[in-house]
């Protein structure tokens, strides 16, 4: 069924909003990655604890996501895009907040999921919204702009933490978070969205992705797009430090410096990403190159680090970070694949499944693999098996620069 044309331009406040968003998301997302072993030390936790307890933090913060993702996906489809905007962000600035008074490490996995479960609504919200306000012929560009100028949160994060107390940076994020609710008030909800609740069709209905071959298989696909970046962040980032000790690199890593490198490039690449789909035409074209120079990082960092510096360490992960710089078109061709009705329940579901990916599927692989081998032999197994299968998702994609937006789901 198709929906009268929205009559909307580019809506630069909407993207300006999204961007700023999304920055706030990034620096709460990615803050215990980069504030992982000062903050775990203040609280007197051992060096391997570190690593037990911070791979256990993580893990609940992204079941958080996981959960999170199904509510506000169904939400910005039942009672709009802005509800899910306004609500998420209340949610993961409070627990931020929160998260400044902890004192142990189970305290920290409880108010790191109630944060995961805010975090979750951000960008799937924000690109529905953008991608339904904006011409189809400027949308990869916008919602790169959103992703690109949000992914810069990491960034900053590592500047705060390298300027203030770890506690400070969480109160920080929150205090962001709440000011940028004022921003919020003036952006308008979309159009195609007001009219898809005038029709008399099923709206945020989480198990009408999964009721038709059809729906499942593109789901499933748009999932798998975007494990690479969730395997290089969640795992040869965040435990950058690990890795270099086991590759015999004398120097001390900073996992929050790693990350910082990668995201500063992820920033680019997601801001590049969008001009290169337009001039190809094409989304899947401007996914596998991006896949291909991921490829190409990941092999660098598993074969000539060996004895290597911590500089080396940062550039390789900038470099793999540049790689990874195609969430924004990953999210875009999410919102393309479904009608209006279920846009954002598959917009804001689909990104957050493959963070969760990282607690049900990639850490467990990674540690299946290195307790059958060893640590660094573990990695690249991991990777191997990462890149195959996301390929493979990629071709059975189907293309969506052209598609029209004005439709909804039976």
């Amino acid at each position: 069924m198709n929906l009268p044309k929205n009559e909307h331009s580019v809506f630069s406040i909407a993207v300006i909003v999204a961007a700023l968003g999304y920055f706030v998301d990034i620096y709460d997302l990615l803050l215990f990655s980069i504030t992982r072993v000062p903050s775990l030390k203040s609280i007197n936790l051992t060096d391997a604890q570190i690593l037990t307890e911070g791979e256990s933090i993580i893990m609940w913060q992204m079941g958080g996501l996981l959960i999170g993702g199904i509510i506000w996906g169904i939400m910005g489809d039942k009672k709009g895009r802005l509800s899910v905007l306004f609500g998420s962000i209340i949610l993961y600035s409070l627990a931020n907040i929160a998260n400044g008074f902890i004192q142990t490490a189970d305290q920290f996995k409880i108010v790191r999921f109630i944060a995961g479960i805010g975090l979750a609504g951000e960008l799937g919200a924000g690109i529905t919204l953008v991608s339904e306000l904006t011409p189809k012929h400027k949308r990869g560009i916008a919602t790169s702009l959103v992703a690109g100028i949000g992914l810069t949160g990491a960034v900053v994060a590592f500047i705060m933490k390298e300027n203030f107390d770890w506690r400070t940076c969480y109160f920080i994020g929150g205090g962001l978070g709440l000011a940028l609710l004022l921003l919020r008030i003036s952006v308008f909800e979309s159009g195609m969205y007001h009219e898809v609740k005038k029709l008399d069709v099923d709206r945020g209905n989480f198990f009408m992705l999964f009721n038709t071959r059809e729906r499942l298989r593109k789901y499933v696909c748009s999932i798998l797009l975007g494990l690479p970046t969730w395997f290089v962040i969640g795992v040869l980032v965040t435990f950058s430090s690990e890795f270099g000790k086991q590759m015999g690199i004398q120097e001390k890593i900073d996992p929050g410096k790693a990350v910082m490198y990668a995201y500063a490039a992820i920033s680019v690449g997601d801001i590049l990403i969008g001009f290169i789909s337009q001039w190809f035409r094409s989304r899947k074209k401007a996914l596998y190159l991006f896949y291909f120079i991921t490829a190409v990082f990941i092999l660098l960092f598993f074969t000539i680090q060996w004895n290597g510096s911590a500089n080396q360490m940062y550039w390789i992960c900038a470099g793999m970070g540049f790689g990874t710089g195609f969430w924004a078109i990953f999210v875009t061709m999410g919102a393309e694949q479904f009608g209006t009705n279920i846009r954002a329940t598959a917009a804001t579901t689909i990104p957050n499944m493959v963070r969760g990916m990282l607690t049900v599927m990639i850490l467990p692989l990674f540690k299946l693999f290195r307790g059958m081998t060893d640590y660094v032999t573990g990695g690249w197994i991991t990777a191997l098996v990462i890149m195959v299968i996301t390929v493979v998702a990629a071709v059975l994609t189907d293309e969506t620069f052209h598609k029209d937006l004005n439709y909804v789901e039976e």
